[in-house]
C-alpha cells in the first residue's frame, strides 16, 4: 500500500470515528432531553398524581420501551435528516447542519408514535388504567411541545458553548504571542471545561487540539516558548 493510499484509509476512518462519535453525543445529549421533556410533561398532565406515582409512571414506560425507542427514534432522525438537507454520508460539519437534520427527520412524529405504543401497551398488560392511558394520550401536546423546545434549547446550548470555545482559543493566541504562559493557562482551563459539554466538530476540534498540543510543550518545556520549528508543526499534526 502506497502512502496516499494509506492516508487516504486514514482519513476514511478518522470519519468514520468521526460520525459515529457525533451520533454517540447526539444519542445522549438529546436522550437526556427527551426523558427529561417527556418527566416534565407528566408531571403536567397528571397533577394530582403524587411523585411516587410519578416515578413509577417514568418507570413502567422506560421499562416497556421508552428508552430504546428514544435512542432508535434518534438514529432514524439523523439519518432520514441527513438525507434530508444533502449529507450522504459523513459527518456534520456545524451545529446549523445537525439542528436541520434532527427537525428534518421528524424526531417530533417519531415521540408521537413512540409514546403511542409504548403507553398503550402499558393499558394492555394493565399496569396504567384506562383513564391515565387516555389522559396521556390525549394531552400528548403538552409533552411534545416540551420535548420541541427543550431539543432547542440543548442546541442553543451548543451554539453558545461554541462561542465560548471560540473565544478561549483566540483569547489563548493573544497571550501567546504575547508569550503570557499565565494567561495561557487560565485560557486553556476555561477551554478544556468547555470541550468537555461540545459537540465533536472536526474543524472545531482540530483547532482545539492544536492548542492543547501546543500549550502542554510550552509547559512540559518549562514554559520556555522557543519551540523547534518541527515541534511547532508536529502540534498541528497530532
Amino acid at each position: 500500500m502506497d502512502i496516499n493510499e494509506l492516508e487516504k484509509n486514514n482519513n476514511l476512518e478518522n470519519d468514520i470515528k468521526q460520525e459515529n462519535n457525533q451520533k454517540n453525543f447526539l444519542e445522549t445529549a438529546l436522550g437526556k432531553t427527551i426523558n427529561f421533556a417527556i418527566d416534565i410533561g407528566i408531571r403536567a398532565i397528571l397533577p394530582d398524581f403524587i411523585e411516587e406515582q410519578v416515578i413509577n409512571l417514568k418507570d413502567n414506560l422506560l421499562e416497556n420501551g421508552l428508552n430504546e425507542g428514544i435512542k432508535k427514534t434518534i438514529d432514524d432522525a439523523i439519518d432520514l435528516g441527513k438525507s434530508t438537507i444533502g449529507i450522504v454520508t459523513g459527518d456534520f460539519e456545524n451545529i446549523t447542519q445537525m439542528q436541520d437534520a434532527i427537525k428534518n427527520g421528524g424526531i417530533i412524529d417519531g415521540i408521537s408514535s413512540l409514546l403511542d405504543t409504548v403507553v398503550n401497551q402499558l393499558n394492555k398488560k394493565n399496569i396504567i388504567n384506562y383513564s391515565v392511558a387516555n389522559t396521556i394520550l390525549k394531552s400528548k401536546d403538552i409533552i411534545l411541545n416540551n420535548v420541541e423546545s427543550n431539543i432547542e434549547k440543548t442546541f442553543n446550548n451548543q451554539i453558545e458553548s461554541i462561542e465560548k470555545t471560540n473565544s478561549y482559543i483566540n483569547n489563548w493566541k493573544e497571550f501567546y504571542n504575547k508569550k503570557d504562559f499565565e494567561g495561557m493557562e487560565k485560557e486553556y482551563s476555561k477551554l478544556e471545561n468547555e470541550l468537555n459539554k461540545l459537540v465533536p466538530i472536526e474543524n472545531l476540534l482540530k483547532e482545539a487540539r492544536t492548542v492543547e498540543n501546543l500549550h502542554n510543550l510550552i509547559k512540559n518545556n518549562g514554559h520556555d516558548f522557543n519551540l523547534t520549528q518541527e515541534q511547532i508543526e508536529l502540534s498541528n499534526k497530532l
